[in-house]
């Protein structure tokens, strides 16, 4: 694609990516091919989006990221796989998130509103909800997946196919290596639970019926006498089944690598 208003004359553009209208790109900023940049869209200097990309409307993208490179996978052999990032999205100094494998389904995907701090890495086959903040230095590894409003403390390192559930709060540093449930504190390493995510529910207007109903089955499944799954099968006889609940119980009982647990 030829140099216009919003390309600075150094970046490089290859010939096969799609441009939206405004889209601005910085000094010496590489746009590989087929990659498609959505109206809007603003790329720092020195950032690369390596290949196969889609990034949505009015995404940011600040200097020395690298979006859309190859997965870091010994299984990869070349085969064309993808990178998706929805509408909003900032993706901030030197962050890096790498296409899908194979194995994997192909595709890393990035919701919308989310804010991606300096120096993450979102590995391949990666899933992150909507309004997803990653601090700075997160470490995912593949195959990782985030629920809607998560918010991840700088440092955090996240074993593969570990899912967080949405509405949680991990804090900083913590090692992942199981499941984090839905609407939870998590902090420490090794990871362990520090009550519901009180504050941010009712930052985000959550009822207190919802709380309380939340706090009952919290006090259930990770604070009584009983192991989780009796306390998974008490919930679900004696708290009434909102909607949180249930998805709640469900991201337990659907659990593979466990979940995290308080001390």
């Amino acid at each position: 694609m030829a140099t216009g208003a919003g390309i600075h004359a150094t970046a490089i553009v290859d010939e096969s990516a799609e441009l939206g209208a405004d889209v601005s790109i910085g000094p010496y900023s590489v746009v590989g091919p087929n990659v498609v940049l959505g109206p809007g869209v603003t790329l720092g200097a020195h950032v690369v989006i390596d290949r196969d990309t889609l990034l949505g409307e009015n995404c940011r993208v600040h200097p020395g990221a690298v979006v859309g490179g190859d997965p870091q996978d010994l299984k990869y052999e070349g085969e064309p796989t993808r990178l998706e990032v929805g509408a909003r999205t900032i993706i901030r100094e030197c962050a890096t998130l790498n296409r899908g494998t194979r194995e994997g389904g192909g595709v890393t995907r990035v919701g919308s509103d989310c804010l991606l701090m300096a120096y993450s890495h979102v590995a391949h086959d990666c899933t992150l909800g909507d309004h997803v903040v990653i601090s700075n230095a997160v470490e995912m590894a593949g195959h990782v997946m985030i629920e809607d409003w998560v918010v991840v403390g700088g440092l955090t390192a996240i074993h593969q196919f570990a899912r967080i559930g949405r509405h949680a709060f991990v804090g900083g540093a913590c090692a992942l290596r199981k499941d984090v449930p839905p609407y939870v504190k998590v902090a420490g390493n090794p990871a362990a639970l520090y009550g519901l995510n009180s504050v941010g529910l009712q930052r985000r207007g959550f009822s207190e019926e919802v709380r309380r109903a939340l706090r009952s089955v919290y006090r259930l499944v990770f604070q009584s006498d009983m192991n989780v799954s009796q306390g998974v099968a008490a919930a679900r006889d004696q708290v009434e089944m909102l909607p949180e609940v249930q998805h709640f119980l469900d991201f337990i009982e659907h659990s593979e690598r466990g979940v995290t647990v308080q001390k």
